[in-house]
């Protein structure tokens, strides 16, 4: 047997040493990884198992984008166990990446398949990702719903006015589906309740006495319908149903009423209006008068200065004198009789 070298023998030690730390390092790693890979390995083997193959590395792609691989498996097991097989694993992680509901919009495609009704994944994605629940338009355009019009908290009744003048209250029930096809776009319910108002008013409006209504409740349905209410509305409506209607208050006689107490007013004012003339006038009349008298008492105030100025001139004799005074006494006698008299 040879000696072996103390040098020999410690490098061989080193190395030894270094292989084990190494085969550590890797086993180390490799228990990391499996542990990593186990959640993958089980999603891989549910997908396996239900019939829905995915790869083991598409599955790890999944979680390298940032998609939570859990859903997208679950969608894609969902949607081919349903039978819905051209929905691909690109498709749910396209539309998750677009922030999609991918769950949802895989239970609205296998519920509108069950129910027979048309729904492509880019219509379906298209809604979902417009904003709409399409899970819940899918459901109503299968199960028809019902929308009170007007609502419950925008008041109790539509009101209309006959041409007599008889007001009606009424309330409606409108029967709708979705329309999915206008989902995308398409007027929601508010649209749909104020077109319905709209129509019953018009419905009431045209008709020639309330009693007309009263008798026959469905031509206000058979005239809001005729009218096409839904169009450009993510709705079809089905049937509109009158609920409630009743007589409220006489408007042609309120407003007639009002317009007679107007015109009154009116009439009064006018009557004023000529009294204040006539008041006014009379007014300007005797201030009139009374210039016309002053202007009189200076005319007469005239007199005896004219006189004086005759006698001055010699154009008045004194015998003329009194007979002008004889004669004034004379006519005042006779207005004094004539007063006299008419007492």
């Amino acid at each position: 047997m040879f000696a072996t070298h103390p040098i020999l023998a410690e490098i061989t030690s080193n190395v030894s040493g270094f292989f084990l730390l190494l085969v550590a390092l890797v086993a180390l790693i490799a228990v990391i990884l499996f542990f990593m890979m186990l959640r993958y390995i089980s999603l891989w083997f549910q997908a396996f198992v239900s019939g829905a193959p995915i790869s083991l590395f598409n599955i790890i792609g999944i979680s390298l984008r940032k998609i939570p691989p859990r859903i997208i498996v679950s969608a894609r097991i969902t949607s081919f166990k349903a039978g819905l097989k051209q929905i691909t694993v690109s498709d749910l992680e396209t539309h998750y990446l677009a922030g999609g509901n991918v769950l949802n919009v895989v239970q609205a495609m296998i519920v509108a398949d069950k129910a027979n009704f048309p729904l492509t994944w880019r219509q379906a994605t298209a809604i979902d990702l417009a904003g709409r629940d399409l899970l819940e338009a899918v459901k109503t355009s299968v199960n028809p719903k019902v929308i009170d019009c007007p609502d419950r908290g925008q008041g109790d009744y539509i009101t209309a006015v006959a041409k007599n003048g008889v007001q009606l209250r009424c309330r409606a029930r409108v029967t709708v589906r979705t329309n999915l096809l206008q989902l995308v776009g398409g007027a929601t319910e508010d649209t749909i309740i104020a077109r319905v108002g709209e129509g019953i008013v018009n419905a009431i409006g045209a008709a020639e006495f309330h009693t007309d209504v009263l008798e026959s409740p469905q031509r206000i349905s058979r005239l809001v319908l005729d009218r096409g209410l839904d169009a450009q509305t993510a709705f079809e409506i089905l049937s509109i149903d009158i609920a409630d209607i009743n007589v409220g208050d006489n408007i042609g006689a309120l407003l007639r009423a009002a317009q007679a107490e107007s015109d009154k007013q009116i009439a009064q004012a006018k009557a004023e209006e000529r009294r204040a003339m006539a008041v006014a006038m009379e007014h300007e009349n005797s201030a009139e008068v009374c210039k016309m008298q002053a202007k009189f008492v200076e005319a007469e105030a005239q007199i005896p200065i004219a006189i004086a100025d005759a006698f001055r001139k010699g154009n008045l004799g004194v015998m003329d004198y009194y007979r002008m005074k004889n004669i004034q006494a004379d006519t005042d006698m006779r207005k004094s009789l004539s007063k006299d008299d008419d007492k």
